[in-house]
């Protein structure tokens, strides 16, 4: 059967892939549209198995923040490097993963897997294909969907740090909390939401470099306290100096206004991740060594 430009043009609109694969499948197939885009989904399975074990520590965090404020998505979507990041088939893939988390509210990125994109395709079909068509590991990492009886405010650092606040604020200062959050990361709305495990941890901690110092036990014991208040205060959003008014705690600001944080989510491309580091001149070397 003849491979007509407009066959070609059928299976690239249904499969997103290239036009060379799309008439190399049809010609495998013998012009069977149906068989080849049933091929191109398997060999876009197989080389997305092959790319599963290289890391992905790329790609960019998604928001998306409902009209009335009430509910909102937060969404990481990995790719290898930088440049696939900025794809646009990339980012076609993750605006329609964050839509369907908005409309469907899974439970797990497992659930997120199976649920279907306006293509017609599963996500996971759909991050296949688009593995097979960049050449790169797409990973699904991880998202949240959030409810408020106040309102949501979001700031996004471009595509690599996302943050959603649910507060009681008005839209300015709730857009600078976000900022705040983005910048400085805080890893607490205050002390009181610190688990007791996190302290202790901490206090173990100071507890073993004050005694290497030699000073008396009661020496010791308020220096541990005066540390531990310190570290405290910098890793919750309340006890930290503004980023915009460094003179001013965040605690202090929200007060002024008659406002509180309930919440917050941050998100930063990568974080957690292991990702290989490249030592060029020491591969090099040991080469030369062998």
């Amino acid at each position: 059967m003849a491979i007509t430009a407009s066959l070609v043009k059928e299976l690239r609109e249904r499969t997103g892939s290239g036009m060379m694969e799309c008439k190399k499948a049809l010609v495998e197939t013998d012009g069977d549209i149906e068989a080849a885009a049933e091929l191109m989904r398997k060999s876009g399975a197989a080389k997305a198995d092959k790319k599963a074990g290289r890391v992905a520590a790329d790609g960019a965090i998604k928001l998306m923040v409902s009209d009335d404020g009430k509910t909102a998505v937060i969404l990481e979507i990995n790719s290898e490097t930088d440049f696939v990041a900025k794809d646009d088939n990339f980012q076609a893939f993750a605006d329609q993963v964050l839509a369907v988390i908005a409309e469907h509210q899974p439970a797990s990125v497992e659930q997120l897997a199976s649920l279907q994109l306006e293509s017609g395709q599963s996500v996971e079909e759909a991050r296949q294909a688009l593995i097979a068509k960049v050449g790169e590991n797409i990973q699904v990492r991880r998202f949240q969907r959030v409810e408020s009886n106040a309102s949501i405010a979001s700031y996004a650092h471009g595509a690599r740090i996302g943050v959603l606040v649910d507060s009681s604020a008005n839209a300015d200062l709730a857009r600078d909390i976000a900022m705040h959050i983005a910048a400085v990361n805080p890893q607490f709305v205050d002390q009181s939401a610190i688990p007791a495990e996190f302290v202790e941890k901490e206090k173990g901690i100071l507890i073993a470099q004050a005694e290497s110092s030699g000073k008396p036990a009661e020496i010791i014991e308020k220096m541990i306290q005066g540390r531990l208040d310190k570290f405290l205060a910098e890793v919750t959003l309340m006890g930290q100096p503004f980023v915009k008014d460094p003179d001013q705690k965040v605690s202090k600001l929200l007060s002024n206004a008659g406002a509180e944080v309930n919440s917050f989510i941050r998100y930063e491309v990568g974080e957690g991740i292991e990702k290989k580091v490249e030592d060029f001149a020491a591969e090099v070397a040991s080469q030369l060594k062998a």
